[in-house]
């Protein structure tokens, strides 16, 4: 599972839905934990050998019978615009067309032929009435109305086997039409198929997690804190630094803290968003820094969260951040946000209620902003706190609440587009759904 895309989607069904992320609280809450006293470390190991190639295998075929349902789909979409369009393949649609043109010919050589033949025989009347006319001019007469005669006769016949083309490419045209139906009909009932192919291998793998014993769900608390700062505008072509604190606010040591964090370009306007590829973070390029890692490491997006280690309590960890706005990035406004999640040798795990984010301009390199103040570390507008989420039975691929979410902060009034507010909100939500995903996928696919 890749948290670019999990992430990147979710931010974009939000942004383009917003309402509905509004109203789902973190996938996260329905996460399944180990009720072992063997620990998170213990569960893990338990999936070496064969029983990591059976997930791996079960996974795959769920991987591959959603790529099927997805590839039998768009087939019948096709199918269905090319019914539309008269797509009934290059020869039918072309043989219809000469076909047509061909009658069109017949048709018109043909009352060409009897106009000649019209005008042969009232020239050839003309003439026998005629006392002056000479036994010449009347054998040439009645020679005219014979040859006229033998174009209409020729005309005719081409203009029957024209009509006979026509009704042969129409046939043709016709039945390429019901085979092409026909195909559509199959393809709703192979459809069908896949889609229980699908159930099936969904609930195998829900039946492979049943069958490790005993689960409960892990919590969405406030044990872990993010403070999330930088500055308010980026320049094209360069990188700017951000400041990432995490807190353990809880009462005790978290033996693993991670975080995760995403970047998205904001729209001018919903319309600006591909439902199928969001792709909102395509400008950005994300490195992160702590003193207990000093080197630039990159955050690919893809698997990578920010792994802090162990926090204690009361402690902090300060992470250094760099984010790169490639040179193609087209100005305008930019947002970034991150959570974070914690497990522990026991068991114990969760994700946070809160998140923060920061908004900023991304700036043509002409541009010359004025200079802004660093945003204060502590909880304010950059800051928004998800409502917890009402938890419920165990569910292996994580679930959602209707507990609507809500925001502790608002953002700066000046500068932003009229999406930023709702962005800041739904795509927040989005990114804890997002995160949770991922931590199931992680904890269940270990030692990938």
């Amino acid at each position: 599972m890749k948290i670019r895309r999990i992430l990147a989607t979710a931010v974009a069904a939000a942004v383009t839905t917003p309402v509905v992320f509004l109203s789902a609280g973190p996938a996260f809450a329905d996460t399944p934990k180990p009720t072992t006293s063997k620990g998170a470390t213990a569960q893990q190991d338990d999936l070496d050998g064969p029983d990591f190639e059976e997930l791996e295998r079960l996974e795959a075929a769920v991987a591959a019978a959603e790529q099927k349902v997805e590839d039998l789909k768009a087939e019948r979409e096709q199918v269905k615009n090319d019914l539309l369009a008269g797509n009934l393949g290059k020869e039918v649609v072309e043989e219809l067309a000469a076909a047509e043109e061909a009658v069109a010919d017949a048709k018109a050589a043909r009352t060409a032929a009897e106009a000649v033949l019209t005008a042969a025989k009232e020239a050839l009347t003309a003439i026998e009435a005629d006392a002056t006319a000479t036994p010449e001019q009347k054998t040439a007469a009645a020679e005219a109305v014979t040859t006229a005669e033998a174009e209409v006769a020729k005309a005719v016949a081409a203009a029957t086997a024209a009509d006979e083309r026509l009704a042969r490419a129409t046939t043709a045209w016709n039945d390429a039409r019901v085979a092409l139906a026909q195909k559509g009909s199959l393809l709703a009932e192979d459809i069908k198929a896949a889609e229980q192919e699908l159930a099936d291998a969904e609930a195998a793998v829900d039946a492979f997690w049943e069958d490790k014993g005993d689960f409960e769900e892990c919590v969405e608390d406030g044990a872990v804190r993010s403070t999330l700062t930088g500055p308010k505008s980026i320049t094209i072509g360069s990188s700017a630094n951000f400041s990432l604190t995490v807190k353990n606010t809880s009462d005790r040591d978290l033996d693993s803290v991670r975080s995760y964090l995403f970047a998205a370009q904001l729209p001018e306007s919903w319309e600006d968003i591909d439902d199928e590829d969001p792709d909102l973070d395509r400008y950005f390029d994300i490195d992160w820094k702590t003193a207990a890692n000093p080197k630039w490491t990159e955050l690919d997006f893809q698997d990578d969260a920010i792994e802090l280690g162990a926090i204690g309590k009361g402690g902090k960890v300060d992470v250094t951040l760099r984010l790169t706005v490639d040179e193609d990035a087209p100005a305008g406004e930019g947002i970034a946000f991150t959570t974070g999640e914690y497990e522990n040798e026991d068991g114990s795990c969760g994700i946070s209620e809160q998140y923060a984010e920061v908004e900023f301009d991304i700036v043509e390199p002409s541009e010359e902003p004025e200079p802004e103040e660093t945003a204060s570390p502590s909880p304010s507008p950059s800051t928004s706190t998800l409502a917890p989420a009402a938890t419920s039975g165990h569910t292996p691929q994580g679930g959602s609440s209707h507990t609507p979410v809500t925001t502790g902060g608002e953002l700066a009034a000046t500068g932003s587009s009229d999406a930023l507010p709702q962005v800041a909100a739904a795509a927040g939500a989005a990114l804890v759904l997002g995160a949770g995903a991922v931590f199931v996928a992680r904890r269940r696919k270990v030692n990938a």
